[in-house]
């Protein structure tokens, strides 16, 4: 899956760990609720670089590699890949820690693109860094 020499890439932005409510059918945990993960670390990442409220504007390339089981620590590290006008592209992985603490796996991956808006949801421009 991954090289156990790969690491994530960018800074951990958010972790969580995996319970029985979050499960599906097949009873490993749901890849909505890994992706709603990645959102709010993508989210928390690009308003504090937009310095105010962001939105989702969209999701690519989003790969699911191996499934997460309940009681792992699920992590998300983002990394921005450029700043726009008013939008912020980033990297999110979501890597979990075994409940045995062995070594970690890669188990998602994404872009995001988030757009800076006012405080009535219209983009408005990023600051430059």
């Amino acid at each position: 899956m991954n090289s156990v020499d790969e690491q994530p890439r960018g800074e951990l932005a958010l972790r969580s760990v995996a319970m029985p409510a979050d499960t599906n059918p097949a009873g490993d945990i749901f890849g909505g609720w890994i992706m709603s993960l990645m959102d709010l670390a993508a989210g928390t990442t690009a308003s504090a670089r937009a310095k105010g409220r962001t939105a989702t504007a969209a999701v690519s390339h989003l790969s699911f590699l191996r499934p997460v089981k309940v009681g792992e620590v699920v992590c998300v590290y983002t990394d921005i890949i450029r700043v726009g006008t008013t939008s912020i592209s980033l990297s999110v992985e979501a890597w979990t820690i075994p409940r045995s603490f062995g070594a970690r796996h890669k188990v998602t991956a994404a872009e995001f693109i988030m757009v800076a808006v006012d405080d009535d949801g219209k983009p408005r421009p990023v600051e430059a860094a």
